[in-house]
């Protein structure tokens, strides 16, 4: 998958989470911090699906949630593509396995509980969306790496750049993701665009 499709579909996943689950769940009697209102403000009272965007951002830095989504592949394509090719010749390595995803969810439930700190379990779904999106379950040497032994499977990245835009123009799983996560993002711009909170979600990663 590229970028649109990680990102988007893991931002979009996320608002209809955030809108089946109750309002109740990300309140932690130990939490130091301030729980703020989940309800819209006045400004976006004028539709609903603002208001979506919105009440994600109340709950989550949505900016976070976004980089988890790409995490695997900012770790792994430059060490198993660029750094080391000789070493992995592959671009699926240690963050595209159950193992780092283990630790870092686990790692940010202890923050959540400890301190009140959500921030690495929102990156962590969106890792996790990314393993879903790469269907990681087809690669399982690597998913449940280091069970099948530590070396990685090799791939022949000669011509890696050329055959994932191939991909892109001849799949359908690769361009058909790839345009349902660019239309959730372009939506989500409008919506920042037109509230004028770009530059407070640049700031903040959320929406008021």
């Amino acid at each position: 998958m590229f970028v649109l499709a990680h990102t988007g579909i893991a931002l979009g996943a996320t608002v209809l989470l955030n809108g089946i689950l109750p309002k109740s769940i990300s309140r932690i009697k130990r939490s130091p911090e301030p729980l703020p209102e989940v309800n819209p403000a006045p400004d976006y009272r004028r539709g609903r699906l603002e208001s979506w965007f919105a009440s994600l951002g109340d709950r989550i830095d949505i900016r976070l949630l976004l980089i988890g989504s790409l995490l695997p592949d900012i770790i792994d394509k430059p060490i198993g593509v660029y750094l080391f090719r000789d070493t992995f010749s592959s671009g699926r390595i240690f963050a595209h396995t159950l193992l780092f995803l283990i630790v870092i969810s686990v790692t940010g439930f202890f923050l959540y509980r400890s301190y009140g700190k959500k921030w690495l379990l929102v990156v962590s779904f969106g890792s996790f969306v990314h393993l879903i999106l790469d269907k990681m379950w087809l690669e399982i040497e690597t998913l449940l790496w280091p069970l099948y032994g530590f070396a990685f499977p090799e791939r022949d990245l000669t011509y890696w750049i050329r055959d994932m835009w191939r991909g892109l123009a001849s799949e359908p799983g690769v361009y058909i993701t790839e345009i349902a996560g660019g239309v959730i993002l372009i939506v989500f711009l409008w919506v920042l665009v037109k509230n004028r909170k770009v530059f407070a979600f640049i700031r903040s990663g959320k929406l008021r």
